[in-house]
């Protein structure tokens, strides 16, 4: 892997735009009926998506083997319509890949180039599979000193055993486990943020929607 490294500290885990980047792994069209809870992956990313291009903060997407299993699910990459026009599409950068790990050479590159002083330090990373291309990924980025942050509300696999070993795994390397709504009201900082209300908009029409992690931590709880 091509090195990202960045000198760092002990991190908190604290969100700005100016230092993150939003990664989108694999959220493929062969991998819609076979993902554990894949509907609410697909949701939750759209909600990501949305959410970083209201506050500006950068996303770069992956395609594990597109001619085998599909390009990015559609849903993933609707935007609802505004002021009555057309609805539109949320076009992230998209980089084919076969190896694992979203950190190929290509995508590097791109991240080193996206601001002036280099890669970002912050990453929040969601999509499929926990235990295989996310966890891979989850690692090489650790390696390098960068923050990592898992939402466990957009990431999945065929199996919940290997999403929740998968979870635990990052956890215990150092990345931080956390949830959409968190990422989305932790990229802002503040209510005075200028993006707030459209933000706070877009959270609102989220907790909307079942999401089936949620229901499964309630179950579990009972």
């Amino acid at each position: 892997m091509s090195s990202l490294a960045l000198p760092t500290g002990r991190s908190l885990g604290r969100l700005a735009p100016a230092t993150s980047c939003l990664l989108l792994c694999d959220v493929q069209e062969r991998f819609r009926p076979i993902i554990h809870n894949m509907e609410s992956v697909i949701s939750a990313s759209n909600f990501l998506l949305r959410v970083g291009a209201a506050l500006d903060v950068p996303c770069v997407a992956t395609e594990q083997y597109s001619k085998v299993f599909g390009p990015t699910i559609p849903d993933v990459l609707s935007s609802p319509a505004a002021d009555g026009g057309k609805p539109s599409a949320l076009s992230p950068p998209t980089f084919e890949k076969k190896l694992f790990s979203m950190c190929t050479p290509e995508v590097v590159s791109h991240l080193r180039g996206l601001t002036p002083r280099g890669p970002p330090s912050d990453y929040v990373l969601f999509g499929i599979e926990a235990h295989v291309c996310v966890q891979q990924t989850a690692l090489d980025l650790l390696s390098e000193g960068h923050s990592v942050h898992v939402v466990v509300d957009a990431v999945s696999s065929q199996s919940p055993l290997d999403r929740a070993v998968a979870l635990e795994r990052m956890r215990a390397a150092g990345a931080f486990l956390t949830t959409a709504q968190s990422v989305a009201f932790g990229l802002c900082g503040t209510a005075e943020h200028p993006s707030f209300k459209a933000v706070s908009r877009m959270v609102v029409e989220h907790g909307k929607v079942a999401n089936a992690f949620h229901e499964e931590a309630r179950g579990a709880k009972l």
